[in-house]
């Protein structure tokens, strides 16, 4: 495989020209400034290329063992290179000082994380679910089990897991089964299974912490009856040292399509007395607890498929500079590289151009969430609260079904080859395919969007978000070489504007409304996140063009031109289409029966 090279410049170019750096500003970050940031993101990007990316395809290659003491061994060099991260601190990039972390902004955090999980996803996944674990706990977990365990998991030296699904219960957690039986000393003995658990069972770490759906015997059905438990996989005693072996044990790892270096388990909750537990936050409310861990997990999914394609676009322009076949268009000559090829020339800049529009796009999500975390005036954080609930299942669901398309492309650009094992092209998109399906599938992120998210406001924060992406439309237009490319983005908008009045209609319906936005939730949030990220686009040539007129770094700026060019006018067309779909209106879906084909 390739080697990975974390693309520093243009995380540089986002964070510093199109955000400005704007979460530094904010309070609580007097003490960082671009010069750290461009530091630690140096430091990252080593960390990345040369400890995490060498790992990829042997742990691919070797995949996880499961005991027969029922523990998990992870791939060779992988709990070495866990450790090499922890030790340096980066685990708590992105958590409080007052927390024992780094105490620097969610989009900085954001950027790291990008680096990791495109040096080597199946490893990245371990921190990503600890972050989840860390951010449920400084919310809702008492003051006693965050001094006991927040600063462990933020040093890294435990990890967390999150414990939802089971056999008969997926994407439907109200029919979580696993029972939670009270003690007399204020614990609970928990008894039930849980499925898919990534990194659930592992030797990177001495401890791990499971956070748990599960309710109480007494418990009423239904969402309202469950709870979130604290199950350590080693007790902890109260001087904080490790105890006995918890009853929670790893019965299976899963034999998947990709991510083989993440063991994704089965566990197993008192098979034999009791896994002792701890309840978390407030009774009946634990899938209320449990979406503080999610919704930061679903942006960092969306994070690791950009990281993901990243690579991909990485090893597909190595391949097509060095494989040569055919005639130049160019020169004439034979035998020239295939990226002469206008097809191949077609694939490598469709797979740039949309990468780096997801890269904008998911830290702009960041820095709103720093916004909405940090900024003084309440109606400030409000409304960017309200951008990013808008955000968040666009950059989750888009993010990671582009980034299956881009490392598919990366396949075909590889042609036989990337067919073959051994290139590292399959691995890639056999990697990246689960990042749609869990943190909640896609199809449910676009029904977050269209509808609750967009029902509860009336569409306002989307809105807000189609007006920016005018005004970046204007200012495109007042440039005459620019101008074609505010032309394509303001039709963009004016699509997005008219498929939210003709969602949000639909919705009102008394009879149909509900029926009506799952028809139409997920080409409407792919028209969103084709306008959304030619907007970045647009402001990313807006950036370009005052940068080559000032003299600097002429060829990244024209490289960045050329893929903005194309992502208004030639990807940002095929998202419009989507407007077409939804006008199309339901019937056919409404008269479908698979019984009957």
């Amino acid at each position: 495989m390739t080697p990975f090279a974390a693309p520093v410049r243009d995380l540089r170019f986002v964070l510093e020209e199109l955000l400005e750096h704007g979460s530094l500003s904010l309070p609580g970050f007097e003490e960082a400034s671009p010069d750290l940031v461009e530091a630690v993101l140096e430091e990252a990007a080593r960390l990345a290329g040369e400890v995490w990316a060498p790992l990829n395809a042997s742990g691919d290659r070797q995949g996880c063992t499961r005991r027969e003491d029922g523990g998990v061994s992870v791939p060779d060099g992988f709990a070495e290179a866990y450790r090499a991260y922890a030790e340096g601190g980066w685990n708590g990039i992105g958590v409080a000082e007052a927390l024992g972390g780094q105490g620097l902004p969610e989009v900085v955090a954001s950027a790291v994380q990008e680096m990791l999980h495109g040096a080597n996803m199946a490893l990245g996944l371990c921190p990503m679910l600890t972050a989840g674990a860390i951010e449920a706990l400084a919310h809702h977990g008492s003051d006693e089990q965050q001094a006991t365990y927040l600063p462990r998991l933020v040093e890294g030296s435990w990890t967390g897991t999150m414990n939802l699904t089971e056999p008969q219960a997926g994407s439907d957690l109200s029919k979580v089964r696993t029972r939670a039986v009270p003690q007399e000393d204020g614990s609970y003995r928990l008894f039930g299974q849980k499925i898919y658990i990534t990194w659930g069972e592992h030797d990177a770490a001495e401890n791990i912490i499971h956070l748990v759906l599960a309710r109480k015997p007494d418990a009423p059905e239904g969402n309202k009856g469950i709870s979130l438990f604290l199950v350590p996989k080693f007790l902890v005693n109260a001087d904080g040292s490790l105890g006995e072996r918890n009853d929670v044990t790893c019965a299976a790892i899963e034999h998947k399509l990709g991510i083989h270096g993440s063991p994704t388990c089965t566990l197993a909750f008192g098979e034999n007395d009791g896994a002792i537990g701890y309840r978390v936050g407030e009774e009946g409310r634990g899938l209320n607890h449990m979406f503080t861990m999610m919704n930061e997990a679903r942006h960092k999914v969306g994070v690791q498929g950009i990281g993901v394609a990243e690579r991909a676009c990485q090893h597909a322009f190595a391949y097509a500079l060095d494989r040569t076949q055919g005639r130049s268009p160019r020169s004439g000559r034979d035998d020239c590289a295939i990226a002469d090829h206008l097809d191949v020339r077609r694939m490598l800049l469709s797979m740039r151009a949309r990468t780096d529009a997801l890269r904008a796009l998911a830290l702009y999500c960041a820095a709103q969430l720093d916004v909405a975390r940090h900024a003084e005036e309440d109606a400030e954080r409000a409304a960017a609260q309200a951008r990013v609930d808008v955000l968040i299942p666009v950059v989750k669901a888009f993010s990671t079904d582009q980034a299956v398309e881009i490392a598919s492309l990366g396949v075909q650009v590889h042609g036989g080859m990337g067919y073959i094992e051994e290139t590292g092209a399959a691995q890639l998109l056999r990697d990246a395919r689960i990042a749609p399906i869990y943190e909640g599938t896609n199809g449910i992120q676009a029904l977050d969007l269209a509808g609750r998210k967009l029902q509860r406001d009336g569409g306002a924060a989307l809105a807000g978000l189609i007006d920016q992406v005018e005004a970046t439309a204007a200012a495109l237009a007042a440039d005459a070489e620019l101008a074609p490319l505010g032309e394509s983005l303001v039709g963009g908008a004016a699509d997005l504007r008219a498929a939210m009045a003709a969602v949000l209609e639909a919705g009102a319906d008394p009879e149909r409304g509900a029926d009506a936005v799952q028809a139409y939730a997920t080409p409407f949030l792919s028209l969103a996140g084709h306008v959304l990220c030619a907007w970045q686009m647009g402001r990313a040539a807006l950036a370009a063009t005052a940068a080559i007129a000032n003299g600097r770094d002429e060829p990244f700026y024209q490289a960045k031109r050329q893929a903005a060019d194309y992502a208004i006018r030639q990807w940002l067309p095929q998202g419009r289409a989507q407007r077409a779909v939804i006008e199309a209106g339901m019937a056919s879906l409404a008269a479908f029966d698979a019984a009957t084909q």
